[in-house]
């Protein structure tokens, strides 16, 4: 009888162990909405609820990724009273994000949004609040929390030290403009507008440096951050800049963010510079580093060293209590508010010529 009682004690476990993590979607016209809409893996992760006022859109979507019309709402708290999810993804305007997170929190459900966390520190302490108020998670996605790259610079720079005392990271995002790159036009008329995205190339691509300096700086928030736009396709982007330079000063650190829509190609990349050493990580896989005379180009996978290349494995690991989020984690919730913090800093500095300085604010 007791082998028995175990036995099904501990099918019972696996059975929970096995169960995908419930999750439904809030918006629909961001361009990253397809990595979840069309997402493969059933066994990870349920798609159980969509929600979309443009019932037009929703349902072009349904047809284009094979997920069923019935699941559809127009409503958000209907949708998440009748799904019941664990998580929410956020793919609407980074405006809306408070709305999500509003409706979400309450209920006890967990919620992930795309880069940026927020359009502004009032929605971010707001979302913050509701967040610590009802104990949800709430996370932040960027593409390059995914790169094997990324996380071997953090090992090599913070954990082995390679780099000694790090005084300076450049750091490059952007792509040639979300127009010319094909975004469609559900995506378009809120990432280009100033308060639906915040604004323009300076949010949408300077979010990931100051989220990976955050890192690289375990958390500490900067002393000053100085900004320059430019607006170089006014007949393309006429409500927003189109290229930022960004400056964040740190007591014994600087970190150079340039967000553009204006390169030549796509681009993600960054350099950290210690005072021993060298960190290039010019895209995804691939790693310069340099000690002295030394220089080394090695590729990395993750079969090298941990990382999620999978957004949503990770927030199913967070929430079923496989992993702890670190404060200053890429993800996690205190490098977002810092990373929102250095935004609103750099767009004031842009409209003053000002350099601002936080340690005052």
């Amino acid at each position: 009888m007791r082998i028995l009682l175990l036995f099904l004690l501990v099918s019972c476990c696996f059975a929970t162990m096995a169960q995908p993590l419930k999750v439904a979607v809030a918006g629909t016209d961001h361009g990253h909405a397809t990595w979840i809409l069309g997402y493969k893996d059933k066994a990870q992760i349920q798609l159980a609820g969509v929600y979309e006022k443009d019932t037009a859109l929703a349902n072009r979507q349904a047809k284009r990724y094979g997920f069923s019309p019935a699941i559809i709402y127009t409503d958000l708290g209907k949708m998440l009273d009748a799904v019941k999810p664990e998580a929410v993804l956020a793919f609407g305007s980074i405006y809306s994000h408070l709305e999500v997170v509003e409706a979400c929190a309450p209920r006890g459900i967990h919620v992930m949004v795309e880069k940026p966390l927020a359009v502004s520190m009032a929605h971010a302490r707001r979302m913050d609040s509701l967040a610590r108020k009802y104990h949800i998670y709430l996370l932040t996605n960027y593409e390059t929390s995914w790169y094997p790259s990324v996380a071997k610079t953090f090992q090599l720079a913070l954990d082995s030290n390679y780099t000694g005392r790090i005084r300076k990271a450049v750091i490059h995002d952007g792509h040639s403009g979300p127009k010319e790159i094909g975004c469609g036009p559900e995506f378009l008329a809120w990432l280009t507008d100033p308060i639906l995205n915040g604004g323009g190339a300076l949010v949408d691509f300077g979010c990931y440096g100051a989220n990976l300096m955050t890192h690289l700086m375990k958390g500490q928030e900067p002393i000053a951050v100085t900004a320059v736009t430019r607006q170089y396709k006014p007949q393309i982007y006429p409500k927003v800049e189109d290229d930022a330079t960004i400056i964040v000063d740190y007591p014994d650190a600087q970190c150079i963010i340039q967000a553009s829509w204006n390169w030549p190609y796509n681009r993600k990349d960054m350099e950290v510079y210690g005072d021993k050493g060298y960190i290039f990580a010019p895209d995804s896989k691939t790693l310069v580093v340099r000690q002295g005379s030394q220089v080394m180009t090695r590729q990395v996978t993750a079969q090298d060293i941990p990382v999620y290349e999978d957004p949503f494995k990770y927030l199913a690991d967070v929430i079923h209590g496989k992993i702890k989020v670190a404060p200053d984690g890429l993800y996690a919730l205190p490098n977002n508010l810092t990373v929102v913090k250095i935004l609103e800093a750099a767009k004031e500095s842009a409209r003053t010529g000002k350099k601002v300085q936080l340690s005052a604010r």
